[in-house]
């Protein structure tokens, strides 16, 4: 493969990094706003799902999964900085030698601990709107959050696995293509596979989670089960974005990254 994407991912990387260091409160808010992002996508794919999910339609979940596309699309233009694709950036640099694992570590917390709080942030905001307050309307995001707090805690994270190697790949991928429109929808499609296909992304999870808790929610439902699902499923997309993209993307082109930088230096 060409090594220009991979030299775009360490840039990004080097980037985020810079900003992490020249403020952190600055880093922790662009990691709010790409939580926030992710929630517009969660709730417009919810609000589009329950349509169908109310006629018991086999296009709920379709449906559901080509409108959450919106929330790559905000990610990848809008800013912001998202948890699980730094498992990807921040290894593969540090596996380059051009940032510290200690410091991969406190960008992944610093990350992790914005995308929690605007998801708090987003959820509160949706509360405010009172847009989900009828059970006809939160029927589907209601169920769905159920179903994914009783998942059994490996299926979790296996499906964490999976979900974070596919939408590292989503963002990296488009990386080696031209124009916009061809990344636009290379991100969408990615996006619709893991959504359409059951896994677990610890951000979109997040969000989904939050605005279910403010919202009249079933026992069913309760911070319990947003522990039970949010630790395996952190680890799996911490395996899929970091071992799964940034060692193998590291080892499997080491030849081609160092003849490139043979032939810079000479």
């Amino acid at each position: 493969m060409e090594v220009k994407p991979l030299r775009e991912v360490e840039h990004l990387a080097l980037k985020k990094v810079k900003i992490f260091r020249q403020s952190a409160l600055r880093y922790i808010l662009r990691s709010m706003l790409a939580s926030m992002f992710i929630g517009f996508g969660v709730i417009v794919a919810f609000k589009t799902g329950n349509y169908f999910y109310l006629e018991h339609s086999p296009l709920t979940y379709p449906m559901a999964a080509l409108t959450f596309g919106a929330a790559i699309i905000l990610i990848a233009y809008g800013g912001g900085d998202l948890f699980t694709g730094n498992t990807f950036y921040y290894t593969f640099a540090a596996l380059r030698k051009k940032i510290q694992w200690g410091e991969v570590v406190k960008l992944w917390i610093a990350s992790y601990s914005g995308n929690i709080l605007g998801a708090a942030a987003f959820a509160f905001l949706i509360f405010t709107t009172g847009l989900f307050t009828e059970s006809s309307v939160n029927s589907f995001l209601l169920s769905v959050v159920e179903k994914k707090m009783h998942v059994p805690t490996w299926e979790l994270f296996s499906r964490a696995v999976l979900c974070n190697w596919l939408v590292c790949l989503a963002f990296f991928i488009p990386m080696g293509l031209k124009g916009d429109g061809p990344k636009l929808f290379t991100m969408m499609l990615f996006v619709f596979c893991f959504f359409i296909s059951g896994y677990e992304h610890s951000i979109a999870n997040m969000c989904t989670f939050a605005i279910a808790l403010v919202l009249n929610h079933p026992g069913t439902i309760s911070f319990d089960g947003v522990i039970h699902n949010l630790i395996p499923v952190t680890l799996g997309n911490l395996v899929g974005g970091g071992i799964l993209m940034g060692v193998m993307y590291y080892y499997v082109n080491k030849p081609f990254l160092d003849d490139e930088e043979d032939e810079t230096k000479s």
